[in-house]
């Protein structure tokens, strides 16, 4: 059970604690003891012993910050470095493509791709391998690589005793997933960058997190630590790899255990105890859930918008909805979003959702942007839009190949001015008091000794000395700056100037423009051009959602471009098989792969055919529909356990891969278990098919334990069960999608929050797919040479309807 299942399971922060190398907390003691029955291991202490050496043969445990103490930091230390610049050294990793592999090519340390090279040399010199795992915009991998991987000391002590190796986690996550499991069982906590070191057969033997590079105050630094393992490995090798095998017989027995094929289909009681469990960590007065850090988790969205609507007219519904709405709100107006250049950062390091670790994700986009346009099709309050556009727009603008695909990410850090050699975090958002007087200096509407600096200051909370806590940022990397947060309200602020609220937000407007074309001028945010098949799915279904929810072409075409790109680029047509990933070259400026592509994992499959699902509910093409079906079929052939049901996060095709592990919590992103269960209940109404239906019901009844017990690990996984338990609406328009009567109809489904809904347009060709698949399409015709609506549950319509008006009783119904 994760410590707070409220924020991102098993530390999914963006920063690492300190010196966490095989420590016992109490939860992971429990769960090791629980590894030793299973594998055999005599003892706590046997294993201990096998590990402790490397700092000490009396102490338990290394010295360690706790992880709230370094979550809560937005800088977190010593800055990163510069730009990754070239050098005398030029290691293997210069022939990657993946962005943080890149990072680390002049390197001195002799790093290898994961990949047979490195584990062949490792098994013939009989050395240990040094594992490291993190991506291009972690704060703490840019540290450890300047203090550590960029020294010349430290890199001989790796080169002459380990084989080392890189690894980009979003490029393989089926990698990271192992060992992250084995450092969160050994520690009980876990986070980027990730450091463990492996027998030649990849069987891990230690692990960490970040390391400073010296000793200090009792904790061992880096080159100690590796000094240390290259010594046990000489005197105790053979007890170190007993220990890695015991070690991953334990992990893959946990693997198998975290689901059970004879469990039952949880009920209600699940949705009201992950309600429940979501109301008592619920911030009355900040919106969100628990304390700092807090993160956006957007599948809590989803599963509350979901009950209001399955519980609407009961306390618990109104609840629901005001938990997400109100988190929505505090998110929208915090520093947590990016006020002058659109777009969400990644959490809030504090409870106010004001200072922000300030790196932006592909997935966090998506997901968010179908958050607001679910607020707005609830409230038609217009923030909410407002938002969602922005969100949009910032991804069209800075996330954008022009393709048609998605970037991953941009990075936290960047250089405060083009005379920087040092980054920080933060530089590109941040403010100071006197340079928004110097750029804002415009005189407002009817004062003399009033100018827009000091409207925007108002609103945005801005001071002359900062507006950023020292605790917020103990290394000083803020001092005097600001970070925009709102805490009042435009109507606040044209109270407190004598003006009226369409006067502010045009001031505001202006203020804004006139910053954002000024940050442009500032050295950019690194930014990760990988394109990921699983995140380009979840802003296909960003966009889709847009397009639905806000009526306007241009979403539509973003997305149905990005679908297009995801087809010709990521999938391999002769096999069915998608890609995990590809890559922009920037001096040739084009979409290119690495030569040994990999295949697409578990999550690249559900979540672009959940993408591409909504994105046939928004264009009415049934090529996304049919290319769903047969992805679906092929994520059935690649990853469903057939005994013990559920999908597997990777196909068992890479003998590296040492176990096939199931996801079994909704995070940052919701698990691919999750979004399948959802996927196979959308694609049996849109087929008629009772084997995907039933499929389903499996998956859920394999993790019926825990959304039993911990419904609040899953939520996406209840949405799917709220689904299931709420009989799909079938709404069929019989007509033309160009044509304006049918738009009309159209549009009236769209203006409604309907999840349970799946909508087909029968356009009158009958030798076409889904005319194939639903036989009943070919029953359901025009009347009266209009556009009509039919709304079908359990296999039966209702009568036929006509009009805007007559259609939005029956969806209300």
């Amino acid at each position: 059970m994760p410590q707070n299942p409220h924020i991102e399971p098993c530390l999914p922060v963006r920063v690492a604690p300190v010196n966490t190398i095989c420590v016992l907390s109490a939860c992971g003691r429990a769960r090791l003891q629980k590894f030793c029955k299973i594998s055999g291991i005599s003892s706590i202490s046997a294993y201990n012993r096998l590990v402790i050496p490397i700092a000490s043969q009396n102490s338990v445990v290394f010295r360690q910050t706790p992880l709230t103490a370094v979550r809560t930091m937005a800088t977190g230390g010593a800055s990163s470095s510069g730009s990754r610049k070239g050098g005398k050294h030029k290691n293997r990793l210069a022939e990657e493509k993946s962005p943080y592999l890149l990072q680390h090519c002049h390197n001195p340390v002799d790093w290898y791709p994961w990949g047979e090279d490195a584990f062949k040399k490792a098994k013939k010199e009989n050395k240990p391998i040094f594992l490291s795992v993190g991506y291009s915009t972690c704060h703490w991998c840019h540290v450890m690589e300047r203090e550590s991987f960029e020294s010349e000391e430290v890199g001989k002590i790796m080169n002459e005793h380990f084989v080392n190796v890189k690894v980009d986690r979003e490029e393989r996550p089926d990698v990271d997933k192992v060992y992250m499991s084995f450092i969160q069982a050994t520690s009980g906590g876990g986070g980027w960058p990730m450091s463990v070191w492996l027998t030649p057969d990849l069987k891990p033997i230690a692990g960490g997190t970040y390391f400073p590079p010296k000793d200090h105050m009792g904790r061992p630094g880096f080159s100690t630590i590796l000094t240390r393992i290259s010594e046990q490995w000489k005197n105790n090798k053979d007890k170190l790899i007993q220990q890695g095998n015991m070690v991953i017989d334990a992990l893959k027995e946990l693997s198998v255990s975290a689901v059970d094929s004879t469990a039952t289909l949880p009920g209600q009681e699940s949705v009201k105890k992950c309600l429940d469990q979501l109301d008592n960590s619920y911030d009355e007065e900040f919106g969100g859930f628990g304390h700092a850090p807090k993160f956006p988790q957007p599948v809590n969205f989803n599963f509350l918008f979901r009950v209001w609507s399955s519980m609407k007219g009961t306390p618990e519904a109104q609840r629901a909805l005001d938990m997400a709405l109100e988190t929505l709100r505090f998110m929208a107006k915090g520093g947590m979003y990016d006020h002058i250049g659109q777009g969400f950062h990644r959490y809030s390091t504090d409870r106010t959702w004001h200072v922000p670790h300030f790196e932006k994700m592909l997935y966090d986009q998506g997901q968010l942007a179908v958050a607001y346009c679910d607020a707005y099709q609830i409230t038609k309050d217009p923030i909410f839009a407002d938002i969602a556009r922005d969100i949009l727009l910032y991804v069209s603008r800075d996330l954008s190949d022009r393709q048609g695909g998605f970037y991953s990410a941009e990075d936290a850090d960047s250089l405060p001015n083009p005379g920087h050699k040092t980054k920080k975090e933060g530089a590109f958002c941040v403010w100071e008091a006197d340079e928004i007087r110097n750029l804002l200096g415009e005189k407002l509407p009817h004062y003399d000794d009033m100018t827009f600096a000091d409207l925007f200051a108002k609103h945005y909370n801005i001071n002359r000395s900062g507006n950023v806590a020292f605790d917020q940022d103990p290394h000083g990397e803020l001092a005097g700056k600001n970070v925009l947060i709102v805490r009042g309200s435009v109507e606040n602020t044209a109270k407190a100037f004598g003006l009226e609220a369409a006067q502010v937000e045009e001031v505001l407007g202006k203020c804004r423009d006139i910053l954002f074309k000024v940050r442009r001028k500032r050295p950019p945010p690194h930014r990760d051009d990988k394109m990921i098949t699983a995140w380009n799915g979840l802003m296909i279904s960003g966009f889709a959602r847009a397009a639905q929810v806000l009526g306007e072409a241009q979403y539509l075409d973003r997305a149905v471009k990005a679908a297009k790109f995801v087809k010709k680029k990521m999938y391999d047509d002769s096999t069915g098989k998608l890609l995990r990933s590809c890559y922009h070259d920037p001096e040739m400026d084009r979409v290119t792969q690495i030569a040994n592509p990999i295949d697409g994992f578990a999550d690249d499959y559900a979540f672009l055919i959940r993408g591409l699902l909504d994105l046939y509910e928004a264009s009415y093409n049934e090529e996304w529909v049919e290319w769903a079906a047969q992805l679906q079929r092929k994520q059935d052939e690649l990853f469903w356990d057939s005994e013990g049901l559920a999908y597997f996060t990777v196909s068992g095709a890479d003998p590296s891969v040492l176990i096939r592990m199931k996801e079994d919590q909704d995070g940052a992103e919701p698990s691919a278990n999750s979004v399948s269960a959802g996927n196979l209940l959308r694609l049996a109404s849109f087929h008629d098919d009772e084997g995907w239906r039933n499929k389903s019901v499996q998956l859920m009844t394999a993790f019926g334990a825990r959304l039993a017990a911990i419904p609040l690990a899953l939520p996406e996984m209840v949405s799917a069960l709220i689904f299931y338990q709420q009989t799909p609406k079938q709404i069929i328009i019989a007509g033309n999608p160009r044509d304006r009567d049918t738009k009309a109809l159209l549009q009236c489904v769209h203006s409604s929050f309907n999840p349970n809904k799946i909508l087909i347009v029968a356009d009158g060709k009958e030798h076409g797919y889904l005319y194939e698949k639903l036989k009943v399409l070919s029953t359901l015709k025009k009347v009266d040479g209009k556009a009509t609506a039919y709304v079908c549950e359990n296999y039966a319509c209702s009568l036929p309807v006509n009009t805007v008006l007559e259609l939005d009783e029956l969806l209300s119904k």
